[in-house]
């Protein structure tokens, strides 16, 4: 019989891409609708309500992208500084580090005389990556990529704003503001639970918390903008 090839495909591969998703597409709704739903409270007119939204997603995502690439830069500097102090150690200490690698594998409960044949065996074949791995956590899946985390980032929060924004125009102005925060909260809600789904955890509870904060932003902008609208009027 011929054996099947066995993939095993986990979730803590998405994080990477999975995180800068959501959390940039969650941001782009939130915050783009929020600026739209206090700006429409305030009783602006139509074209101001809508270049207040194009602002909005533009600065957004550009916000976005700079500040996950400088974050996830500096994660991959650090990764990049432990790796080189790895590298040194291995070519001064071989045998301390081969001993550290021994321990790690008891403590995880191999006999120490296999302990130390696993370590050997794989510091023969890779030993940089095996300290990467097995002594600082560090694999290639979960490697921090700042470019793609920024671009992910940028381009989420654009595709997230934009749902406020085609409701801007296509609503009547006199329930703009309203519209713009029950159709935010419907693809808040569709958003939290794809995410939580993606992840693994409950749909209905990463729906939930989604959409709790995303009302509660829009709210109190709304009540900013009616202020702010009272005040000039």
């Amino acid at each position: 019989m011929r054996l099947k090839t066995h993939r095993e495909r986990h979730r803590s591969e998405r994080i990477g891409w999975l995180r800068a998703a959501v959390l940039g597409a969650n941001d782009g709704i939130v915050s783009t609708a929020s600026l739209v739903v206090g700006v429409a409270a305030a009783e602006a007119v139509r074209h101001n309500i809508l270049i207040a939204g194009v602002a909005g997603l533009v600065a957004g995502a550009l916000s976005m992208a700079a500040g996950e690439y400088v974050s996830v830069s500096s994660q991959a500097d650090t990764e990049q500084a432990d790796l080189q102090q790895e590298r040194t150690e291995l070519a001064t200490q071989p045998e301390a580090e081969e001993q550290e690698l021994t321990d790690i594998y008891t403590r995880r409960g191999l006999d120490p005389a296999l302990a130390r044949t696993v370590a050997q065996q794989l510091m023969a074949k890779d030993a940089l990556a095996a300290h990467a791995r097995d002594e600082l956590g560090l694999t290639e899946e979960l490697a921090a990529r700042p470019i793609q985390a920024a671009a992910t980032s940028a381009a989420s929060f654009a595709a997230g704003a934009l749902v406020p924004v085609i409701t801007i125009l296509l609503a009547p102005i006199n329930s703009l503001g309203l519209a713009v925060a029950i159709v935010s909260t419907v693809c808040l809600i569709a958003l939290g639970a794809l995410a939580a789904r993606t992840g693994g955890a409950s749909p209905v509870v990463g729906a939930a918390r989604v959409a709790f904060w995303g009302v509660l932003a829009m709210a109190a902008t709304a009540g900013v903008g009616k202020l702010f609208g009272a005040a000039v009027g």
